[in-house]
């Protein structure tokens, strides 16, 4: 009688499975450090929520909605981005500051948008949101909106 090979079996051995969960935990060691300070990415995030209201806001001017303005408010821990102040079209977007802060240069808020969907300022508008790093967007007298300073 002849004893055949036993089949062999497949698998991970212990070294590949010990490999596998130290990549994984060095992964996700250096994960959490681009997630853990999100106060960077908070001026470009309000810069973006600011265009977002204004290009709302233009496009309600445009169609001849009652809510063809916004503003910005600063608060304690958020920026209130509200487009349509006072209407009954108002609606309202947060975004926490995590030691942010915003200056306008050019304008008063809140800023309203004509029919023709052009500011009520006299010229451009620079938004500036600062923190660890610093965004800017323009509002062009034209009603053009674009991230960086304005151009004369």
């Amino acid at each position: 009688m002849t004893i055949k090979n036993a089949p062999r079996s497949s698998g991970f051995t212990l070294v590949e499975l010990v490999m596998v969960i130290i990549l994984i935990g060095v992964l996700s060691a250096l994960g959490v450090g681009l997630f853990a300070g999100r106060s960077a990415f908070s001026p470009l995030l309000a810069t973006q929520q600011l265009a977002s209201a204004s290009l709302l806001a233009q496009q309600a001017a445009l169609a001849g909605n009652e809510a063809s303005g916004f503003t910005v408010t600063q608060g304690p821990d958020d920026f209130v981005f509200t487009v349509g102040p006072g209407t009954s079209s108002e609606r309202q977007f947060r975004i926490g500051r995590n030691g942010t802060s915003f200056s306008v240069a050019g304008a008063t808020l809140p800023i309203s948008f004509d029919d023709l969907g052009r500011p009520d300022t006299a010229g451009n508008v620079l938004f500036t949101f600062s923190g660890e790093s610093t965004y800017q967007t323009c509002l062009s007298s034209l009603g053009a909106v674009y991230a960086g300073s304005c151009q004369p």
